[in-house]
């Protein structure tokens, strides 16, 4: 069997265990990244495909005819032609819950740094403030506190679930939305008065088309003029013009995003240009922390050997497309 990997520069530099990977299946031939017009190429004689962000498209699928299963190294899916895959009759699968300790960690340093106002005491204190302060707590830069605070979370599967459990521990008052537009189921709260009641509101939906602007004017309008925006997300949820306008006019305290709606922003992106620090902007690294990339990976390694012995693999199926579609 033949197995390759069109992009496994984007999980590892080196430092995760493919053990599990090579006993799943081997040999393997790992490509550090593939552009669309590659793909044809490097999948036509597999049996066994991985991909993270590289693209598979129907001429790719259609090329490959030893092709038994696609794995996609993330939860998400929108980088293959699903509707190809079915008509070729190759299962595609994902991954899973892997990475939730590392995106929620990430998600509550991002808020710890700007509700402690850490960027701008670092500064301080780098730029000689504390050494020649009249006092032994400079008070340049107001600090809150977590607790107390209400938690806006949109987006309540796995993840939403898991940072309201961390937000209780720092003692915050939750707000579940519901989706935007639809009346409260019970345990959930309007989406309009999530937004406008929240001292923090942290993003957890997929992208869709329902979903993509989901955060516009409109609702930086609802917003407190103290409350600060998470998203860790996907960045199309987010109107990134709206959010700079926002940010540059005090209509909200600040900002986080570990996401972009174009990744890596090689033509640049109007957020890296803003130069206040109540904005932070991290380069989608919440999920990639050493161990939840080796979760993935053995969680890959589970799907392949499943597949070939007849077990449930995380495939992806028209049931669970809907469900996350709509897990808002």
């Amino acid at each position: 069997m033949r197995a390759v990997f069109l992009d496994f520069g984007s999980v590892t530099r080196g430092d995760i265990d493919c053990t599990r990977l090579e006993q799943a299946i081997s040999p393997w031939h790992y490509y550090e990244d593939t552009a669309t017009e590659q793909a044809i190429e490097r999948v036509k004689d597999a049996e066994v495909v991985v991909i993270n962000k590289a693209l598979l498209d129907r001429a790719a699928l259609s090329s490959a005819n030893r092709l038994k299963l696609v794995c996609i190294a993330a939860t998400g899916y929108n980088n293959i032609d699903l509707t190809a895959a079915a008509d070729y009759n190759i299962p595609v699968c994902n991954v899973r819950d892997y990475a939730t300790p590392s995106v929620v960690e990430h998600v509550f340093m991002l808020i710890l740094n700007l509700s402690r106002r850490f960027i701008e005491y670092q500064h301080l204190v780098k730029n000689g403030g504390w050494q020649t302060s009249a006092h032994f707590c400079p008070l340049d830069f107001g600090i809150e506190e977590l607790s107390g605070k209400t938690l806006g979370i949109i987006g309540y599967g796995m993840l939403g679930k898991a940072v309201a459990e961390i937000a209780q521990a720092f003692g915050m008052q939750l707000l579940i939305a519901e989706h935007k537009g639809q009346p409260a189921r019970p345990g959930r709260t309007t989406f309009d008065e999530v937004i406008s009641q929240s001292d923090f509101i942290t993003l957890h939906c997929p992208l869709t088309d329902a979903t993509r602007n989901l955060i516009s004017q409109r609702e930086f309008e609802l917003m407190k003029p103290s409350a600060y925006l998470i998203n860790t997300a996907r960045g199309g949820l987010v109107n990134e013009a709206d959010l700079l306008k926002s940010l540059s006019s005090g209509r909200i305290a600040g900002a986080a995003t570990d996401v972009l709606q174009n990744e890596p922003p090689v033509a640049g992106n109007v957020l890296l240009e803003y130069p206040q620090p109540n904005l932070i902007i991290t380069p989608h690294i919440a999920w990639a922390s050493r161990e939840s990339r080796q979760r993935l990976l053995d969680q890959i390694a589970g799907n392949i050997q499943n597949f070939f012995l007849n077990k449930p693999f995380n495939q992806i199926k028209d049931a669970l497309i809907s469900r996350h579609k709509h897990d808002q």
